[in-house]
């Protein structure tokens, strides 16, 4: 979960939701690759938070009972796992895709266990393989993953309420154009800018869900989940507009 406070409790921005917002972000991009593969990126950038475990123990909870965030989570081996296996039913495509996101997000991690370490040293293995038999080279992979990682990026940024006060440039990530993009707010509550703007339009809209929480501690998961179930759901939009 993304957990942000508000005056009035907690925001919750489900993985799952960031994610589809990512894959927003990148439909707006012109396509470089061909249908199946773009198709295939799309649904990585989507599905990339996926296979998230059922909550037990202190999963949902910090020791204060405060909803958790997700940076307050240790890697979970089990949910890599998962989401290995589940991506591998849509093709060698989305699993180098997904792999790779793996690799860029728990390769610093190495060393310090030996199933993790075994887990990395299968995904690189993997990734060589699925390129070889797909005929894809390694730059041409690296460059559509660099934008399924610049949109989850952005992605995060706007869900995380990141965005600099006072019209201050945020950087995003290097896209796959070689860019180093930047997004800024000049005016409060106006439009998102992008700059360089990658776009194909000028102008859109995206969207994502949170569920509003009003209650500060909870005292087990089960009361937070049942808080999530219940809690009203706000549609949380933002404009992208070029400079």
């Amino acid at each position: 979960m993304i957990v942000n406070h508000t005056p009035a409790g907690w925001q919750i921005i489900y993985q799952q939701a960031h994610a589809l917002l990512a894959a927003q972000l990148l439909h707006q991009w012109p396509a470089f690759l061909p249908y199946d593969q773009w198709v295939g990126l799309l649904a990585a950038a989507a599905q990339h938070d996926d296979e998230q475990q059922q909550w037990n123990g202190h999963y949902g909870l910090t020791s204060a009972g405060a909803p958790a965030d997700f940076t307050m989570k240790e890697f979970s081996l089990e949910q890599a796992t998962r989401l290995m296996r589940t991506a591998r039913f849509q093709g060698r495509w989305r699993s180098l895709l997904t792999s790779m996101h793996l690799s860029t997000l728990y390769e610093s991690l190495r060393g310090q266990n030996q199933k993790t370490d075994a887990f990395l040293d299968e995904q690189l293995t993997h990734q060589k393989t699925w390129r070889r038999e797909l005929k894809i080279r390694k730059a041409e992979a690296e460059r559509a993953y660099a934008l399924l990682h610049w949109c989850d990026r952005l992605s995060l940024i706007l869900c995380r309420h990141e965005l600099p006060e006072m019209g201050r440039a945020l950087e995003i990530y290097t896209g796959p154009d070689g860019h180093r993009h930047e997004v800024l707010r000049p005016a409060a509550d106006g439009p998102v800018m992008v700059q360089p703007w990658p776009f194909r339009e000028a102008r859109f809209t995206v969207s994502v869900e949170a569920t509003v929480l009003r209650q500060l501690q909870f005292a087990d998961d089960a009361e937070l989940a049942a808080a999530l179930r219940s809690g009203p759901i706000e549609t949380l939009r933002w404009e992208l507009r070029k400079l």
